[in-house]
């Protein structure tokens, strides 16, 4: 019996592209978008779901049980960027974020979470960042957002573990997605004390993520951790440079590391 994957955020990026390649290993794949109707080429089906609307979540997650009579992969991947200084974010549009980023993906474990104990076995794949695991200039609220969704799921595996329940983080680097484009920008203020360096460093970021690697590292990588009976708490996919930024923040410090964000910000 071929697994049923439910994927959050699956009619672009990430999402589809771990859609497409479940879809032809034999899965029984459903992703999710606010607005499925617009979706024309999905080659799988995709349900309407916000992950800010937990009514949505309920019913998205009941048709699938519905149809399928079970759910065993959840991937957590809908998610916002934002950058912008601190100080200029509108507060209103940081709470919009952790709503996305944050409290959707705690929304959708709720509500898979009692399905998964029926069944005494399931995987819950929450896709977190890179970025998660530093404070990065101008992503600070990015960075948060995807830092608490890392150390909430720590917590979370160990509570639902003895019900036979897996749940890890991917937190992927920069890839070829279309998030620069959706995300939100703080704009450059004319005149403003971080208009020189927020405007460079948002080039840099653009830059990044236009340049960044290939979707289906992704899709590969997490059809990795589909197949492993036991997987572990976190997996990064990245390059090289990205990757080693973790090891670096662990042994360097903080000052030391801090000097080489700033560096490579363009900040000093």
């Amino acid at each position: 019996m071929s697994k049923v994957v439910l994927i959050t955020g699956g009619s672009s990026g990430i999402g589809k592209a771990v859609g497409e390649f479940l879809h032809h290993k034999g899965f029984t794949v459903y992703g999710t978008s606010r607005n499925p109707e617009r979706i024309s080429n999905s080659i799988f089906p995709l349900l309407q779901l916000d992950v800010r609307d937990p009514e949505s979540i309920q019913l998205a997650v009941a048709e699938i049980i519905q149809k399928s009579g079970r759910v065993d992969v959840v991937i957590n991947n809908a998610g916002v960027g934002i950058t912008g200084p601190l100080e200029e974010i509108p507060t209103q549009e940081i709470k919009n974020n952790f709503e996305t980023n944050f409290f959707g993906p705690i929304e959708v474990m709720k509500a898979v979470l009692p399905q998964m104990r029926l069944q005494k076995e399931g995987l819950i794949i929450n896709i977190t960042s890179i970025a998660g695991y530093m404070g990065l200039p101008y992503r600070s609220v990015y960075s948060a957002s995807k830092g608490a969704l890392e150390l909430i799921t720590e917590a979370l595996r160990m509570e639902v573990k003895s019900f036979g329940i897996h749940i890890t983080n991917v937190a992927p680097g920069d890839f070829a997605t279309n998030i620069a484009a959706g995300r939100f920008h703080a704009p450059i203020i004319k005149g403003s004390a971080y208009e020189r360096t927020y405007g460079k460093s948002l080039a840099m970021m653009d830059e990044h993520v236009n340049h960044g690697s290939n979707p289906d590292e992704m899709a590969n990588a997490i059809f990795g951790i589909i197949q492993n009976p036991a997987p572990k708490g976190h997996y990064k996919v990245g390059s090289f440079l990205q990757k080693f930024s973790i090891v670096l923040k662990r042994i360097l410090p903080d000052k030391s590391y801090e000097k080489i964000l700033m560096k490579h910000y363009k900040l000093h």
